[in-house]
């Protein structure tokens, strides 16, 4: 498996009401030196969450600690620039997994669905909802169910669908990426090679 497993996920949220976050705002690039997958979320954010002196700005959502959880929710556009893929990595290492925004750029989207992040994209409206609701309650829960494909505020039972292709659905049900998808039909793959013509 390369990610844990997600099916529902129950979680508190952290807002970033902020529109066109791109991925040199998520990872800024003097941080994508690393080719391995962790430490990036020490640096998630890092211009915004830091000062030059790397103090914590204290205005930052991530920084204050009545905001935490595995969900994220962002402004619209969540994920434009550049396609690195750290920025999906830094994300994933925070320890986030799911992020909610009423839309998200394509290359962000998949670089997050390959990776155990499961982006949601939500109405404009319904994403207004959640920001409203949280800050009314820091605390206040959201469901992300992804069998079912929906996004539910507890708090008040309102829900809305989402849309993901049934491949990366399957996927993250599973904890796969493409190669482990590849390998769980390892014996299917072997068994039709064997009836090809030599």
């Amino acid at each position: 498996m390369a990610y844990d497993k997600f099916t529902i996920l129950r979680s508190s949220a952290v807002p970033l009401p902020i529109e066109n976050i791109d991925t040199d705002q998520i990872i800024p690039a003097r941080f994508l030196k690393a080719t391995e997958r962790v430490g990036f979320g020490d640096n998630l954010f890092r211009d915004w969450r830091y000062n030059a002196d790397n103090t914590p700005k204290k205005d930052f959502a991530l920084n204050n600690p009545i905001y935490s959880g595995k969900i994220l929710v962002g402004g619209k556009n969540f994920g434009s620039g550049s396609s690195r893929e750290h920025a999906a990595w830094a994300i994933y290492d925070y320890g986030f997994r799911c992020v909610i925004s009423s839309f998200f750029a394509d290359i962000f989207k998949n670089n997050c669905l390959n990776i155990g992040v499961l982006p949601v994209q939500v109405s404009a409206e319904f994403a207004e909802k959640i920001f409203a609701a949280i800050h009314a309650n820091p605390n206040t829960e959201i469901e992300v169910n992804l069998p079912e494909q929906t996004v539910t505020l507890l708090s008040t039972g309102e829900k809305e669908s989402f849309d993901i292709s049934h491949y990366k659905k399957d996927n993250l049900m599973n904890g796969f990426d493409d190669i482990d998808y590849l390998l769980s039909m390892k014996k299917e793959i072997g068994e039709f090679a064997e009836q090809l013509p030599l």
